[in-house]
């Protein structure tokens, strides 16, 4: 039996995967822990969108080198995306690294650690694979708050948009049997949990054959899975990330509409106003088209709170384009964003075929532009909920004050509050009294 302990950066679905990772070192006798003294591995799963998340990386596998010295036989793995993307050239670059596992490896990880404790050896595993989807592995709830939890719809991504080293690292698409994700979802609801956020990079494009009554084929798609896990019963909320804008049907709109406890917040990644950018970066839609989906949005569900990821300074864009990228902020209004500069990644399209030819000074200042925007647009939305009264989900303890506790509202919204007599897992209603950019203040109902 040997001690375990996860770090992990990166997207929610990294987080989803290191449960799967835990779960499946558990059935062999390890054991997680909490402190990184106590370990006999520590296993640190990664990001490669970025550059920066990669040298992040790099700065803390230099940290353990000091934990490394104080304990000689504390060996060190690498998984995920940036296992994957470097492969064996990591153990070489990080010699402080015993072995590095790809995202669709991890069975192999028992077999791995074994090997490299029993005989010494450095070994890899990145081989990606059409159909693993761990859809027969119960996650371990890792630093759970016992009231929200991830479930991985599918994997991998055949998008390609020219930015993203996703479909190298994770592989291509793959659904996982709706029967399993429902059994997963009822589970942890009967286990007291309250929300779950369903999980694929592309969530949209969710399709799985199934077998019917009658011995018919049918497709299942995301929009019935949706439904089916929402049916579970009315008080387990429903989340999901993420959705692709060439994919956002309006059949899926209708099902969020019509069930309550389906959350009402879309995650739609925009990254430019310009056509020609997003044409450039491969995204298979135009600025029409998503501003349809917006329009789409707000008609079946006026109170949908809407979510973007944006890029400052992609190849070749110009002052102008980077206006349009304000001016889609200023029409669609978002109540939060994920912004970026651009940050060449390779082996991408825009690796091998295109220019990084804005200076960086100059993607700095533009996302400062971004940036400052979606600030006041984010503050102006906040004060129009002032006098509103939501339905909360109760997570925890305000970071400020014991005296006060945190939930969201159905549009993902963080509601903070004086705790009287409620306690986590509670819903309730709050009232808005006061704002900031990114918080709402209230008071029990």
């Amino acid at each position: 039996m040997s001690n375990i302990y996860i770090e992990t950066y990166g997207c929610q679905m990294n987080f989803a995967d290191s449960e799967i990772v835990a779960s499946l070192l558990q059935k062999e006798g390890d054991q997680m822990v909490g402190e990184i003294e106590q370990a006999d591995y520590v296993l640190i799963n990664t990001c490669a969108i970025r550059d920066n998340a990669e040298q992040r990386i790099r700065k803390r596998l230099r940290e353990l080198r000091a934990v490394q010295q104080r304990h000689p036989q504390l060996r060190i793995g690498i998984l995920g995306c940036m296992a994957e993307r470097l492969q064996s050239q990591l153990m070489v670059e990080e010699e402080n690294v015993s072995f590095v596992v790809g995202p669709d490896s991890y069975r192999r990880l028992p077999e791995i650690m074994r090997k490299v404790r029993e005989m010494g050896v450095k070994e890899a595993a990145t081989e990606l694979s059409t159909s693993e989807t761990y859809a027969d592995i119960e996650p371990v709830r890792l630093a759970s708050n016992g009231i929200s939890a991830y479930i991985s719809i599918m994997r991998g991504c055949q998008n390609y948009c020219a930015y993203c080293v996703v479909p190298y690292t994770r592989g291509r698409e793959r659904s996982r049997d709706p029967e399993t994700i429902v059994a997963e979802a009822r589970s942890l609801f009967e286990q007291g949990y309250k929300e779950v956020t369903l999980l694929g990079q592309n969530v949209n494009s969710y399709r799985f054959v199934v077998e019917n009554a009658s011995g018919e084929k049918e497709t299942v798609d995301f929009p019935d899975l949706m439904r089916r896990v929402a049916e579970i019963d009315p008080l387990l909320r429903v989340r999901f990330a993420t959705s692709h804008p060439k994919d956002l049907s309006d059949k899926l709109l209708e099902v969020m509409a019509k069930y309550d406890n389906i959350c009402k917040c879309i995650h739609l990644p925009v990254q430019s106003g310009s056509d020609r950018m997003l044409k450039l970066m491969n995204r298979h839609y135009d600025s029409a088209w998503y501003l349809d989906r917006i329009t789409a949005i707000r008609r079946y569900m006026p109170d949908c709170s809407i979510t973007t990821d944006v890029i400052a300074g992609f190849c070749t864009e110009t002052e102008e384009e980077h206006q349009m990228t304000l001016e889609m902020f200023r029409k669609v209004r978002y109540d939060y964003a994920y912004m970026f500069k651009f940050s060449m990644r390779p082996n991408t399209y825009a690796e091998k075929h295109l220019q990084d030819d804005v200076p960086d000074a100059e993607k700095t200042r533009r996302l400062e532009e971004i940036i400052a925007l979606q600030g006041q647009l984010a503050l102006e939305n906040n004060r129009k909920e002032i006098g509103k009264t939501f339905e909360v989900l109760v997570e925890g303890e305000s970071h400020r004050s014991k005296e006060q506790l945190f939930g969201r509202n159905s549009q993902n919204k963080v509601i903070v509050f004086d705790r009287k007599d409620v306690v986590p897992g509670q819903y309730v209603k709050v009232k808005v009294t006061d704002c900031t950019a990114a918080t709402l203040k209230g008071e029990l109902v």
